[in-house]
């Protein structure tokens, strides 16, 4: 009786059992078909093109957050261009760069672009110049078809490069420097400034050390040949090819305008010495004149000095009357002949009372 009950329990249940397993069933295969549908056309691509990417992995990278089509279309790339795991180019190591925020379909074209002009470039270098900030495309296209640098650069808003003979004429230069983008300095290495102060510098030293303007007019390859003599693209991320002289034009003379400014200076120090000078005797015939009236004023204290001893000469009887008649007839006699002479006025004593 009971074995009876338990069956026809479990007989009820049977029916929940299997809808619960039907629905399981289209649940899965519901899922089943949205990855499908999500990643079926990137693994067939993939398996097509033998890729070598599995729809596992296509499942992984959502999870991983990779952008799945990035990561198979270079991957596809790289392999119809003849390159390979082998080369570096792993389903992890593209995943790798593209989690860490690198430029991979750059990356792969320029792997593909120095395979195919013969560069050797590994996918760990380029991978690195990339992550460095550098256009690593545009570097092995450069490294490929060199690139020419202005010198100086337009923007900066020079127009020439100017630098000035040992005669003192300024000469204004411009130059193309045609360089070549070195890989293996690239990741550390100087760019476009660094070449065109250097050549800027080099040119403006080259004019500097020439006799005359006339003999770089004369041959303006003489200043690439010692400008390449000094190794500029030292410490760069390129290779200095050539650099071309465009145009040479003359300018001010220089030598002139500073020997003009130097002979005005002196000229200026010269009246100032003068000015000094001449102020310095306007000071010192001041003073003497000053010390000529202290003078007249001792000789009036003295003169005034002269009746007060006459006077006490007389009270003393040391100076009698005819001594003093005498001494008046001298000093009238005297002035008489000063008036005469023309050689002063005569002066008028004051008699003592």
């Amino acid at each position: 009786m009971t074995t009876t009950l338990f069956a026809q329990q479990n007989a009820s249940h049977w029916p929940t059992i299997a809808l619960i397993f039907v629905i399981g069933l289209a649940g899965v295969a519901i899922i089943m078909s949205i990855f499908l549908a999500k990643y079926a056309h990137l693994w067939i691509q993939a398996k097509m093109t033998a890729a070598n990417i599995r729809i596992l992995e296509l499942i992984r990278m959502t999870f991983c957050k990779v952008n799945p089509n990035i990561i198979v279309r270079s991957k596809i790339m790289a392999y119809q261009a003849g390159l390979s795991d082998k080369d570096g180019l792993t389903t992890r190591a593209l995943e790798a760069h593209y989690l860490a925020g690198g430029n991979v379909p750059n990356v792969v074209r320029a792997l593909i672009a120095a395979n195919r002009a013969d560069i050797p470039l590994s996918y760990k270098r380029a991978a690195a110049i990339d992550l460095a900030g550098r256009n690593v495309l545009e570097a092995v296209q450069t490294s490929v078809n060199p690139k020419v640098i202005p010198c100086p650069d337009p923007s900066s808003g020079r127009q020439s490069i100017d630098g000035v003979a040992k005669n003192g004429i300024q000469l204004k230069v411009k130059a193309k420097v045609t360089v070549r983008t070195n890989l293996d300095r690239l990741v550390g290495g100087a760019t476009d400034e660094t070449i065109i102060a250097r050549v800027g510098e080099g040119i403006v030293n080259a004019i500097g050390s020439a006799d005359t303007h006339e003999q770089v007019l004369e041959k303006p390859d003489t200043i690439s040949k010692r400008v390449l003599e000094k190794g500029l693209d030292a410490g760069t991320a390129y290779e200095i090819l050539s650099i071309d002289i465009a145009d040479v034009d003359v300018g001010d003379n220089i030598g002139a305008n500073l020997q003009a400014l130097q002979a005005e200076a002196d000229t200026r120090v010269a009246r100032a010495k003068a000015e000094e000078r001449r102020a310095f005797a306007v000071a010192k015939e001041q003073e003497m004149q000053a010390q000529v009236q202290e003078n007249r004023a001792k000789v009036v204290e003295a003169e005034a000095e002269v009746p007060m001893a006459i006077a006490d000469a007389f009270r003393k009887g040391h100076l009698g009357i005819l001594d003093y008649y005498h001494l008046r007839n001298v000093q009238a006699d005297t002035e008489m002949r000063n008036a005469i002479a023309g050689t002063g006025n005569a002066r008028r004593e004051n008699s003592p009372s």
